[in-house]
């Protein structure tokens, strides 16, 4: 008996798997919140400096840049006194005074002045809380494998809580870095276990059609962020509102139920069962339950339960195919990191109010993940993955071409190139926990979580070279994307198929689809009839 008819002797798919898949995709409203926190805490509004305390009075008079426009971090040089020398009319120098927000919102920014020499920092800030999803995934990831999937989802949900709300009381911008740097720890911690947590306890029938429905959760996410940012202006409170409902999810975990194959893999074999047991009364099929035995639980998954080894991230370089898969993954997952954060959190540039355009970069999400899952459920992940980053490619590559006057065509390719992009998230988080094996699949998760995390921490500063030329950044940034696409076409294909439980299962799995490609290829060659260049024809 396999482990996929164990769980339908519990219910696959009943009233218990409903509770998980809604306590997972839940706080995944908040995650959103998080991931996007800074393009309306972090806004620069229009600014000039200014004025000396004892400026002369009269109206305050900017110098004039390139463009025609007052300038934003120059003013006339003036004396102690406060007036304008009369033989240095036209000299300037910076402002030395502050600035002078034309805004209502109070941002990070506008509080601690992020602007002019200083704007960098407003990048820096977003970069190290991508730089803690980054180091978050190996290292949660670690802790799941050693502690188990539900406990380290919990902590995570704690953590987010209690960093977020440290990061609205931070007294100054070092310690609001720390903390969001903590933030972003805590949001691998969450994404990693609900992801596995997910693909481990509902059938394969409905894997994608459940990954993709917590995927919505993150696209409601953003419609709320939006709202919430319009309604609450200053952004410590704006920050602390998004942070607190965290502490209610780690009260709410306690109802998740642990990995029945992590359970397995550390020879809990009682609590296992228990868990199943547990299940099955709350699915309605408590005799099927009891009726469960230890040795039925050993026998299902006695490739794992018989597992000593511990494998770890080396084996994913030292396995010729879990190499394969690593690298390809890895170029995918970057990718698609790198590229969505650039258009995601760059919504100040296109012409167009910043509410309105973070509704459509959500809505754009539900026709985008809706037609994501009909592609990966018929024509597979594959086809599906490749071509997601390769039309996003195509898109954010178009960007070059276009004028900053013509706003509405900008508008338009960013929102089908974040389309796409948001699709190949959904895509990567089902197709990599379907590729990698029960005793690495935790691994394999973080060290590709840490390669999307990566190319968006990176992202923000990309954005900088923009000061050089104003197409570099789109230059590299769809660059990646379609190799990212490109790599995607190398891997093989899961629909269909159950989840691999050891090294050996992936390794024979590879090997077959080799052989059958061989076959088909031979099978192809022998249809194939030369035509004859001389001789009689037949009569």
């Amino acid at each position: 008996m396999t482990f996929s008819e164990i769980l339908d002797r519990v219910g696959s798919m009943g009233p218990s798997q409903y509770l998980l898949v809604t306590l997972l995709a839940l706080p995944i409203l908040g995650i959103a919140n998080h991931n996007l926190l800074q393009i309306f805490t972090a806004t620069t509004p229009a600014h000039y400096c200014r004025p000396p305390p004892n400026a002369s009075v009269g109206p305050w008079v900017l110098p004039l840049g390139p463009n025609g426009k007052p300038e934003k971090c120059l003013r006339f040089v003036h004396l102690p006194n406060g007036s304008l020398p009369n033989d240095t009319v036209g000299a300037t120098e910076p402002c030395l005074n502050g600035w002078i927000y034309n805004s209502t919102r109070e941002t990070i920014v506008t509080e601690w002045d992020l602007v002019c020499s200083s704007n960098k920092l407003k990048e820096m800030a977003q970069s190290m809380f991508m730089a803690g999803i980054l180091v978050g995934g190996p290292v949660f990831g670690e802790l799941s494998d050693r502690f188990g999937r539900k406990p380290i989802l919990t902590l995570s949900y704690l953590l987010l809580a209690v960093s977020g709300s440290g990061a609205a009381f931070s007294p100054s911008l070092p310690v609001y870095i720390i903390f969001r740097f903590l933030c972003g720890c805590s949001i691998s911690g969450i994404s990693l276990s609900t992801v596995i947590l997910n693909v481990e306890w509902v059938p394969t029938s409905v894997r994608a059609i459940s990954s993709t429905l917590i995927g919505y959760f993150y696209t409601v996410g953003q419609f709320i962020l939006s709202g919430l940012a319009y309604v609450i202006p200053q952004w410590r409170w704006l920050q602390l509102t998004v942070s607190v409902p965290f502490f209610i999810f780690s009260l709410l975990s306690w109802w998740v139920p642990e990995s029945i194959r992590w359970l397995v893999l550390s020879g809990k074999f009682s609590k296992a069962l228990k868990t199943l047991q547990r299940v099955a009364t709350f699915n309605g099929k408590k005799e099927e339950g009891r009726k469960l035995t230890i040795e039925e639980l050993k026998f299902s998954l006695q490739d794992v339960a018989s597992t000593k080894v511990k494998y770890g991230l080396s084996d994913l370089l030292r396995v010729s195919i879990l190499r394969h898969v690593t690298l390809c993954l890895s170029l995918a997952w970057f990718s698609t990191g790198f590229a969505y954060y650039s258009l995601a959190m760059g919504v100040e540039e296109f012409g167009v109010n910043i509410y309105i355009l973070q509704l459509i970069f959500g809505a754009v999400d539900i026709p985008a993940k809706f037609i994501t899952i009909l592609s990966i459920s018929y024509l597979g992940r594959r086809i599906t993955q490749g071509f997601l980053l390769l039309l996003a490619g195509g898109a954010i590559l178009a960007l070059i071409f276009v004028s900053p006057e013509m706003t509405l065509v900008r508008t338009a390719l960013a929102v089908f190139g974040k389309g796409c992009l948001s699709g190949s998230f959904s895509c990567l988080f089902l197709y990599t926990s379907e590729l990698y094996p029960t005793v690495l699949r935790q691994t394999g998760m973080g060290i590709s979580n840490v390669w999307a995390r990566v190319g968006s921490m990176i992202a923000p500063l990309v954005k900088i070279t923009g000061e050089v030329q104003p197409y570099i950044p789109n230059v590299i940034f769809g660059t990646m994307a379609l190799l990212g696409g490109s790599a995607a076409f190398f891997l093989l294909e899961t629909l269909n198929r159950p989840l691999p439980e050891t090294i050996e299962d992936i390794q024979n799995w590879h090997k077959h689809a080799k052989k059958t490609k061989q076959e088909s290829e031979a099978e192809n060659a022998s249809q194939t009839i030369p035509l004859k260049t001389g001789g009689s024809v037949p009569s």
